[in-house]
C-alpha cells in the first residue's frame, strides 16, 4: 500500500514539470535549432569521410549521417536525463522549498524518480521524433523494424544514466554546485562510445576501456537495429551486458544520494544553497 501511494504523487510531479515547461517554451525551439544545425553541419562531414573506415551493421554500405545522429540523438537524450536529477535537486535548493521536499513524508526514491519523470517521457519522444524529421530532410536509411527493440536496449541503459545523475544529485547537496561530476562523467563516456566516430580510430587501450563503456554498448546494440535491420537475438547480449551495470550504477547512486542527504540533515545544512 504505501508504495501504490508513492507512485501516486509522480503524476504532481509530472504535471508541475510540465507546466514550468510549458511557460518556457522558447527553451524547446532553441534546442531543436541546436540539434537541427548539429544534424546541417554533419551532413556536410558526411560528404568528406570514408565510408569505407565505417563499421559493417549488415545493411551494406553505412553512410556517416546515419551513424552519427544516432550517436547524436543517444548521446544527448543520456546527457538530459543526467542533468534533471541535478538540475532539479539545485532548482529545489535556489527557490528554499528543498529541505521541505525532503523532510516531507514523501520518500526520496519518489522525489529521485519524481525529478526525471517529465523529462524521462518527453525527452526520448522529441529526440525520436527529431531523428525521424533529419531522416525525411537528409534521407537517412533506417529500418524501421529495429525501433521496438532499440527502445528495449534504451530502456536497458536508462537506469545507468539514473545512478550517474544521483551521483550528481548527491554531490549538489554537498557541495550545491556539485552537478559538474555527472556531467563531466558523461563527457567522458561519449568521447569513449563511438556516437561521433568509430570506435577502431581510438587507441588499443582505450578501445579496451570502451568495450565495458555502457553508452558504447547501448549505441552499439541501437545502430545494430536501426542501421542493420538486427533483431531479438542479435541485441540479446548487448542487453544482458547493460542490465547488471545499470544495477550497479543504481546503488552506487542510491548510495552516494543517501550518504549526501544524511549529512547535511545531520549538519543541518539542508536548506543553504
Amino acid at each position: 500500500m504505501i508504495a501504490v501511494a508513492e507512485l501516486r504523487k509522480l503524476p504532481a510531479f509530472v504535471r508541475r514539470d510540465f507546466l514550468v515547461f510549458m511557460s518556457y517554451r522558447m527553451a524547446f525551439v532553441t534546442d531543436l535549432i541546436f540539434i537541427g544545425a548539429q544534424a546541417l553541419l554533419f551532413s556536410f562531414l558526411a560528404r568528406i569521410v570514408d565510408p569505407g573506415r565505417l563499421p559493417d551493421y549488415g545493411a551494406g554500405a553505412v553512410g556517416y549521417l546515419e551513424f552519427v545522429m544516432i550517436g547524436v540523438v543517444v548521446s544527448a537524450v543520456a546527457t538530459l536525463l543526467l542533468q534533471s536529477v541535478a538540475t532539479a535537486i539545485r532548482n529545489e535548493q535556489m527557490i528554499g522549498t528543498l529541505e521541505a521536499l525532503l523532510t516531507s513524508p514523501t520518500s526520496p526514491v519518489t522525489i529521485q524518480a519524481g525529478s526525471i519523470a517529465f523529462d524521462a517521457l518527453f525527452v526520448p519522444i522529441r529526440m525520436a521524433v527529431l531523428l525521424v524529421a533529419t531522416a525525411i530532410v537528409f534521407g537517412l536509411h533506417l529500418d524501421a523494424g529495429g525501433i521496438l527493440p532499440a527502445m528495449v536496449v534504451f530502456a536497458a541503459f536508462v537506469p545507468f544514466v539514473w545512478g550517474l545523475g544521483l551521483v550528481g544529485a548527491g554531490g549538489t547537496l554537498t557541495f550545491r554546485r556539485g552537478g559538474g561530476i555527472a556531467a563531466a562523467s558523461m563527457t567522458v563516456l561519449a568521447l569513449l562510445s563511438g556516437a561521433f566516430f568509430p570506435l577502431e580510430l581510438l587507441p588499443q587501450w582505450l578501445q579496451t576501456l570502451a568495450a565495458v563503456n555502457p553508452l558504447a554498448i547501448a549505441l552499439d546494440a541501437i545502430r545494430e537495429a536501426l542501421i542493420g535491420g538486427a533483431g531479438w537475438s542479435a541485441i540479446r547480449g548487448d542487453v544482458l551486458a547493460l542490465v547488471p551495470l545499470s544495477a550497479v550504477a543504481m546503488l552506487a547512486g542510491a548510495a552516494a544520494f543517501r550518504a549526501a542527504l544524511a549529512r547535511e540533515l545531520r549538519n543541518g545544512t539542508l536548506g543553504l544553497y
